[in-house]
């Protein structure tokens, strides 16, 4: 009689022991992209615009660009989004300007953009060397087919530095007459630290030939709470 007890006791044991591990929830890495009423991260900016034509025919414009997660609203789908404010200076004695309102949201494991009304998708989470996606899914622009390189890696940009980040890779292209690079940086419980945009017409594989497009090259100089 005891023996069968003892059987019996290991038997619930067992699979109680495997029902609790089957309940864990899954660590997403959710955190490199924190959706943080309140969270903001400052940014220098350079832009420059090229268009031969153009009387200024490559046009840089220096700035300061802050990015603060607002409150919570219902999106057109019905789905709890936040506030993504986009603020922006000439100079740091300048005060903040509004210069956008867009949307972000964790929709199951990934984390979707709405900027101008094209929702992009930012991350699919957790991050690993197998995931590829397009960016561009939900919206009318050509894919970008997406991957993640230097994953929980750290990063140090300027005097800052952050002990676990991802990469992604969003698009490299070189030929005769295109030039496009193209990745992020996020780090862990900060969120986006480097923005890499480079989308030009070029001529004859030179990339310092430029006949038109755009150069987008954010770096992160400060976060907080606001």
């Amino acid at each position: 009689m005891l023996k069968w007890t003892y059987i019996f006791i290991l038997f619930i044991s067992f699979f109680s022991c495997g029902k609790e591990d089957d309940t864990k929830p899954l660590f997403f890495f959710e955190t490199y992209y924190p959706l943080d009423s309140g969270a903001y991260i400052d940014y220098y900016v350079q832009e420059v615009n090229h268009d031969d034509l153009s009387s200024i025919p490559h046009d840089t414009l220096n700035y300061y660009l802050r990015t603060l997660i607002g409150d919570t609203l219902i999106d057109n789908e019905g789905r709890v989004a936040y506030k993504y404010i986009r603020k922006t200076r000439i100079d740091t004695s300048d005060a903040w300007q509004i210069s956008d309102i867009w949307t972000v949201l964790k929709n199951g494991n990934k984390i979707e953009l709405t900027e101008e009304n094209r929702r992009k998708v930012k991350l699919i989470l957790p991050p690993n060397n197998f995931t590829i996606w397009d960016a561009n899914i939900h919206n009318s622009l050509s894919a970008m087919n997406c991957f993640y390189e230097d994953i929980h890696q750290p990063f140090t940009l300027n005097s800052l530095a952050f002990d676990s980040t991802i990469r992604v890779e969003q698009e490299n292209v070189l030929n005769l007459v295109a030039y496009r690079k193209k990745y992020e940086v996020y780090a862990n419980h900060v969120g986006l630290v480097k923005k890499y945009y480079k989308d030009l017409v070029i001529s004859n594989f030179d990339t310092l030939n430029i006949t038109s497009g755009t150069e987008l090259i954010y770096n992160c100089i400060d976060f907080g709470i606001e």
